[in-house]
């Protein structure tokens, strides 16, 4: 199987996944936070919708630097409600698809830069760097998945039945 199939493929299970999750964030709840050190709601489910953009990134550009001297010019639009965050899902998951269908396994072998303040944190080939990504987004997946059992709000089942939903 080729490194591209096999990342795509995956990609496209996480991405149903994520939509099933997305789908119970109610409105109302853009704020809310379960510790003065944590992330708001929002913002963790908007990265759950967004996270396919990190692989376009990782396939089309040669780094990302997080912290950029003088500031991101990043603009985040808010999304709150889980229709606008499953559109979020849906056009970065289809911008990750296209990129996949752009490159090649040659290509996600040569290596991608992820840099703060322009110092290098990883450095990898991008492949590995793709898959991290794809882990790190289910690690923010069962973050807000925590957050809405701590509001009463539905928890899907996701790699197995939950408390909620005993669909399997």
């Amino acid at each position: 199987m080729k490194i591209t199939q096999y990342l795509l493929e995956e990609m496209n299970r996480e991405v149903e996944r994520s939509r099933r999750t997305l789908q119970e964030i109610p409105e109302g709840k853009y704020d809310w936070k379960p510790h003065e050190k944590s992330m708001i709601l929002g913002y963790l489910a908007d990265m759950v919708a967004t996270i396919p953009q990190w692989i376009v990134m990782e396939i089309n550009q040669e780094q990302l630097d997080v912290a950029p001297e003088g500031g991101s010019n990043f603009q985040r639009e808010k999304k709150e409600t889980s229709e606008a965050l499953i559109k979020g899902l849906d056009e970065s998951a289809a911008a990750a698809r296209a990129a996949f269908e752009k490159t090649s396994d040659e290509h996600l072998k040569t290596n991608w830069k992820l840099l703060a303040r322009g110092n290098v944190v990883m450095e990898a080939p991008r492949y590995e760097m793709i898959q991290d990504t794809i882990n790190h987004w289910s690690h923010h997946r069962g973050q807000l998945t925590v957050y809405m059992r701590l509001n009463d709000i539905l928890v899907p089942s996701i790699y197995g039945p939950s408390a909620d939903e005993k669909t399997f």
